[in-house]
């Protein structure tokens, strides 16, 4: 962003307790981490349970800000030092709402083309790999890490100069209506959906409630000028598209699948036949240490014949950085906003191949003892822990294989069988040891001894400490320990204790 104190003011309907030595003077970043502060930038009071970011205005006007938003008046001290460094103290009603009206008053400002992206499962690798792929088109601004609430989401438009060419918007949501008011201040003119899983089904009961959820992205896109990226092998991509009336509105749509399942591409071809462009994966094989590699393919509408859905294709070979098949899909995700884009085939191929993984996000690292750990303990779902399975089923290993699972939250009443569901799909790869961690988790102990697991190749755990004591007996080198829960779990700890 690039507003001043005036701006920000009237923005966010604020008041000066403290005037601004130079009013002209902007401000060209925002934060409400006092740690995080860059000189110039705008700090933002937030409330908290635990700490109160007025707590710490002190130390973002020493750190450089040149202003801060409150909602409390600053003591005689701060007031002093704001003024001693020229930098404004704004009053507003409520700090949090006045992070979304900067950034629905900043979206004006913003001329480039503006994507929002949500799914149950694969969003931020799908955002990272649209983001890379966008890059080779201009300049680029994204979410950072997995920020997709009602604070990041803002923070990311906020974070785009008005002539970035590319704004990539990561949506989260845990209940119906939240994704739309986030489309109402980030006025996505494209917007993605990667797939609908059982994320959230807590809250929303049905994977249908969660489409339904997800098409609010699709349902803000603009009548005649907005394009809406499909998964074709998703079977509820019809809801969506249904329900967001793309056709009646003149939504043009990109289908996209990476899957390699030939029943699924089959109907991938059938739904194709309905989108304006279509992005596949054909020839998909994974190497040693589960890498996929494919023939990345590509077919504009003008190219569409009836008798052949795949008529005058575009191929490329595509190798991804990326472990597991799963990762084809969200690759080919990227591929459809790059191929939207006017990007050719083979530059958005070698994009895609020079990403890689955020940490805690299938990232392999190669411990001191000799033995290898797979650190996919960022967050988890039934749709995620099973395709995290697959990989590290596909990927070969001299020695044996040890998945440490951990709680999958906001399953609700889904919770127990979601975990069998979980513990048998663990039951049907070569897994040597399953160690499972956590009170739900217990339940993947019981899918995997129902699915036919040996009963002597399943340990339960309580905490995460007994899990380390029993890998530092088992662990030998040539071993590879997959690590997977839910974020609120933990089990980074896990993958500290086996590195360090």
């Amino acid at each position: 962003m690039r507003l001043n104190a005036k701006q920000i003011a009237a923005y966010t309907g604020g008041q000066f307790l403290v005037d601004p030595i130079d009013p002209s003077a902007l401000m060209t970043g925002v934060t409400w981490d006092s740690r995080e502060v860059q000189p110039g930038w705008l700090y933002v009071a937030l409330p908290g349970e635990r700490v109160d970011g007025h707590q710490f205005v002190e130390a973002a006007l020493r750190a450089g800000a040149l202003g801060a938003l409150v909602t409390d008046a600053p003591s005689h001290a701060c007031a002093l030092l704001a003024k001693e460094l020229g930098a404004a103290i704004i009053e507003v009603p409520n700090t949090a709402s006045a992070i979304t009206d900067l950034a629905r008053a900043w979206r004006g400002h913003l001329h480039g083309r503006v994507i929002g992206l949500t799914g149950s499962v694969g969003k931020t690798t799908t955002k990272n790999l649209v983001r890379d792929v966008c890059a080779a088109y201009g300049s680029v601004a994204a979410t950072k890490a997995n920020q997709n609430n009602e604070l990041g989401v803002p923070r990311t438009l906020l974070s785009a100069d008005p002539e970035t060419a590319v704004v990539v918007v990561e949506m989260g949501m845990r209940g119906r209506g939240q994704i739309a008011e986030l489309c109402d201040f980030v006025r996505p003119a494209w917007g993605l959906v990667t797939n609908v899983g059982e994320s959230h089904i807590e809250l929303l009961g049905s994977r249908e409630n969660i489409a339904c959820a997800k098409a609010e992205l699709f349902e803000a896109l603009p009548a005649g000028t907005g394009r809406a990226f499909v998964n074709i092998a998703d079977d509820f991509t019809d809801v969506m598209v249904e329900r967001a009336r793309l056709g009646e509105r003149a939504v043009a749509v990109t289908g996209f699948t990476g899957h390699p399942d030939a029943a699924a591409r089959e109907a991938a071809e059938r739904e194709s036949a309905g989108c304006d462009q279509a992005v596949w994966a054909e020839d998909v094989a994974l190497d040693a240490e589960g890498r996929p590699c494919f023939t990345l393919c590509a077919r504009d509408a003008a190219d569409h014949d009836e008798g052949a859905l795949f008529a005058t294709v575009e191929r490329v070979p595509c190798a991804l950085a990326l472990t597991g098949a799963h990762n084809v899909d969200n690759a080919c995700a990227a591929a459809a906003v790059g191929y939207a884009l006017g990007l050719d085939l083979a530059t958005i191929a070698s994009t895609l191949g020079a990403s890689v993984p955020e940490p805690g996000r299938q990232e392999v690292i190669a411990a001191r003892g000799g033995f290898t750990v797979i650190n996919d303990a960022y967050n988890a779902s039934p749709d995620s822990m099973r395709a995290s399975l697959a990989t590290f089923a596909a990927t070969e290993v001299a020695g044996r294989r040890i998945a440490v699972l951990g709680d999958m939250g906001e399953l609700g009443s889904f919770a127990e069988a979601c975990h069998k569901g979980v513990g048998a799909a663990a039951a049907s790869h070569p897994i040597d040891r399953l160690i499972c961690v956590g009170e739900l988790a217990q339940h993947i102990a019981e899918g995997a001894e129902a699915a036919g697991m040996d009963s002597a190749r399943i340990s339960r755990a309580a905490t995460i400490a007994d899990v380390l004591e029993e890998l530092d007996v088992l662990l030998e080198p040539g071993d590879a320990v997959l690590v997977k829960a839910s974020h609120f779990m933990g089990l980074t700890r896990i993958v500290e204790g086996l590195v360090n």
